[in-house]
């Protein structure tokens, strides 16, 4: 077959801005073949529109415009595509394109998808993100968090970052951190930034996407009320530009500011929560640590037990359905005529294995004096006095007892027993109210008025017996003092604690980083105790979602040497208690 003969004349590009001035007339052909479709529709109807403010382009096939051969089509460079061929996404700087460039036949075909895709939006197509300064400043590895989606970062969000990097702050390591990371990404590749860098150059396989940095001003349309030169007015004005650019992508602004999402919101743009970093959605399925068994448990399971006695205790061996719901040292009860109080020791498939507790509401197993009042103290004081339990968390709402029973264990396994060689307790330093500003003296003497409720219960257990007098108590109070160090979270890093009893007060108001910090400075013979209450956190963007103490709760659940327990009833006084029912 001969080749077709070769073009006399190179091809040349309509003018976008000559459309409008000129009508080609249809050949008879296409004239016939437009009668027949749908009355009312105009050659207007067949312009792709790219964005609003581009200018419109007739296909040559729609218009009635009779088609040049192939051959006669410049060469196609390979720059020139609205939709990238090799994964099926559309990045910023192919859009950025001039309407210029590429070829004809191409251009037309990619911009007849481009409308297809705004009017009828595919969900399977990956989204834009951009992201808020607050959301990289609150986790800083937030960037792989959004799987096969793209990440879009304004010009004003680098510009905060480094605004916020001076300091010692958790915000500041924070703003610090994210800025090495995005220096390391920008040095990782060779391809132009305006293509956008993969989000896994660091070797973050879990995020599919890419990251587009702002490479041009950009200036949308805002009502005049708004200010400006606001940071949050400014990085709305970028969304609602690029909502506007990529009219076939969901573009999202992702901002834990809640003021910033519902402005976004009220000028039509979706704007979402991060919330990447929340253990749970509903904080009522957060593991208590306890399971009541059915009414009818031991007649259901009374062929498959099997029990026996070690060491003081009482073990049973069931089997059936309610095992499945069951984990590693949560406690169990039963209540009525036959009520159990047992702990789970093991786990087999559906069969596991029971022991009975120690009963430290009985006046001879008191620990320090102290004695359990509810259920949930004894279950508490069970995790405590417990060798083989190396972490434990005591969730509740105030007064329920949480300090005063921690230390009463401490100091038991601390100066009777001998078990760990000295108490350390720490907690966050965020005030409830205003900030009274900087305090005098060393580590300790700072972290004073931060311990009001370490006085007041070592004053409650130390109290002792009444025929011990005024020197026994004081040399009881000198003796505890000596045993019991308060230390400053801020100086915990790189620290190892051996054979030490680790109390975390306040543990509400700690991120997850920052609980896994001080998690991790145990060493070998320590153990940690994690307090606190989740509907009382102090700190800024913290939720009882995204809290550390719900963090530790959720991931140490199941584990053999943990344990964790929500104390229920408060026995502070009747005051407290109605108080914490009713305010």
């Amino acid at each position: 077959m001969p080749l077709p003969k070769a073009p006399s004349k190179p091809a040349m590009l309509l003018d976008p801005s000559m459309l409008e001035k000129s009508r080609l007339k249809p050949t008879p052909a296409t004239a016939n073949r437009l009668k027949k479709q749908s009355t009312g529709r105009t050659a207007e109807t067949a312009i792709a529109v790219q964005a609003p403010s581009a200018a419109r382009e007739i296909p040559a096939r729609e218009a009635g415009i009779q088609a040049s051969p192939p051959q006669s089509f410049a060469a196609p460079t390979p720059q020139v595509s609205a939709v990238s061929a090799g994964q099926g996404k559309t990045s910023p700087a192919d859009l950025k394109k001039s309407p210029g460039t590429g070829r004809p036949g191409q251009k037309a075909q990619a911009k007849s998808k481009i409308t297809s895709s705004a009017a009828h939006p595919t969900r399977d197509r990956p989204k834009l993100f951009v992201l808020d300064t607050n959301v990289l400043m609150h986790d800083p590895s937030s960037l792989y968090r959004f799987a096969e989606h793209d990440v879009y970062l304004p010009m004003m969000t680098l510009e905060e970052l480094d605004n916020h990097k001076r300091g010692m702050s958790e915000v500041s390591r924070n703003a610090r951190q994210v800025s090495r990371t995005l220096d390391a990404m920008l040095a990782s590749t060779d391809r132009p930034i305006e293509e956008g860098i993969e989000l896994s150059a660091l070797g973050n396989r879990e995020a599919g996407g890419r990251l587009h940095f702002q490479t041009q001003a950009i200036v949308a349309m805002l009502p005049s009320t708004l200010p400006a030169g606001k940071a949050d007015n400014q990085i709305l004005g970028v969304v609602r530009a690029l909502h506007e650019r990529f009219a076939e992508r969901d573009v999202v602004l992702v901002s834990k500011d809640i003021n910033m999402r519902i402005k976004a919101r009220t000028l039509g743009l979706p704007a979402e929560d991060y919330r990447n970093d929340q253990v749970l959605e509903d904080t009522d399925l957060l593991y208590g640590g306890t399971l009541r068994l059915p009414d009818d448990f031991w007649e259901a399971h009374v062929k498959d037990i099997e029990s026996w006695q070690n060491g003081g205790s009482t073990y049973y061996r069931i089997k059936g359905p309610v095992v499945s719901t069951m984990m590693i040292n949560q406690f169990v009860y039963t209540e009525g005529e036959q009520p159990l109080l047992a702990q789970v020791k093991e786990l087999t498939g559906q069969t596991a294995v029971l022991q009975t507790l120690r009963d430290y509401g009985h006046h001879k197993n008191a620990v320090w004096g102290i004695t359990a009042r509810n259920r949930e103290q004894n279950f508490a004081l069970n995790l405590l006095m417990n060798p083989e339990v190396d972490f434990v968390t005591l969730l509740g709402q105030a007064g329920t007892g949480k300090t005063l029973l921690t230390l009463a264990a401490a100091l038991t396994q601390v100066i009777e027993s001998r078990r760990y060689t000295e108490i350390i307790m720490t907690r966050a330093t965020v005030p409830v109210g205003e900030d009274i500003g900087y305090l005098p003296g060393t580590e300790e003497e700072k972290m004073q008025p931060w311990m009001g409720a370490l006085e007041d219960n070592l004053e409650v257990l130390n109290q002792g017996e009444s025929g011990a007098g005024e020197w026994g108590r004081s040399s009881t109070h000198d003796l505890i003092r000596s045993r019991v160090k308060v230390k400053a979270m801020s100086f915990m890093r790189g620290r190892t604690f051996i054979n030490k009893f680790l109390i975390i007060d306040e543990a509400q108001n700690l991120t997850p980083k920052q609980m896994k910090t001080l998690v991790t400075r145990a060493g070998p013979g320590t153990k940690v105790i994690c307090m606190g209450n989740i509907g009382q956190i102090d700190t800024p963007y913290l939720t009882e979602g995204s809290s550390g103490l719900t963090y530790v709760v959720d991931r140490f659940k199941g584990w053999v040497h943990s344990g964790t327990v929500t104390l229920q009833r408060g026995e502070r006084s009747r005051l407290a208690d109605f108080a914490a029912d009713v305010l």
